[in-house]
């Protein structure tokens, strides 16, 4: 198990340096998207619109954050349970989706396309979205602002920390005997 200081957007070059149990700190531009953005992110790309960030390189965080408070430019934001946009992820990763951030186990469909485009999945902490939200400096709704919390966000991170649950050679945590945690002092 390493330790990944990562700068987004991802390259397939960077994806295969990721194995399961790697920790990794992440800084650059995410988007946050849930349930009802990822249906009209595929409503979009069905109609053969645009959407509304660059997919490839991108990384999706599967959250619906609470209000700023003042000062602040997001509020509490962890992870949301990943397996409901397994019927959406394998799409959004064939179109260049290089990880999505979330909690819990994933599909095997989903798990098959990351090893197909060279994608991970990262496990953000469930429990500790007031923490999380200490390493965003920067968020603004880009699309479907009337979804209130489950509008697609650009969030600007810095050392936002995650662990490698699926990499792109079909390694999982979840099913890891042990984790040696030595070295991540």
């Amino acid at each position: 198990m390493a330790t990944h200081n990562l700068t987004t957007p991802l390259t397939d070059e960077v994806v295969m340096t990721l194995k399961s149990g790697d920790m990794v700190f992440l800084t650059g531009t995410i988007y946050t998207a849930r349930d009802a953005a990822h249906k009209r992110l595929i409503e979009a790309l069905d109609a053969g619109s645009p959407l509304p960030f660059e997919i490839k390189g991108a990384l999706i965080y599967y959250v619906g954050p609470s209000p700023a408070p003042p000062g602040r430019p997001i509020g509490s934001c962890g992870p949301t349970t990943s397996y409901r946009m397994d019927t959406f992820a394998p799409r959004l990763h064939a179109l260049g989706l290089k990880a999505s951030i979330g909690k819990g186990k994933r599909s095997d469909e989903v798990k098959a396309a990351m090893q197909k485009y060279k994608a991970v999945y990262l496990g953000a902490t469930g429990g500790a979205g007031a923490l999380l939200s200490q390493c965003v400096t920067e968020a603004k709704v880009i699309a479907y602002e009337e979804l209130g919390p489950e509008a697609i966000r650009e969030l600007t991170v810095e050392k936002f920390p995650l662990l490698v649950i699926n990499d792109a050679y079909g390694g999982e945590l979840y099913t890891t005997p042990r984790l040696d945690l030595a070295g991540y002092e």
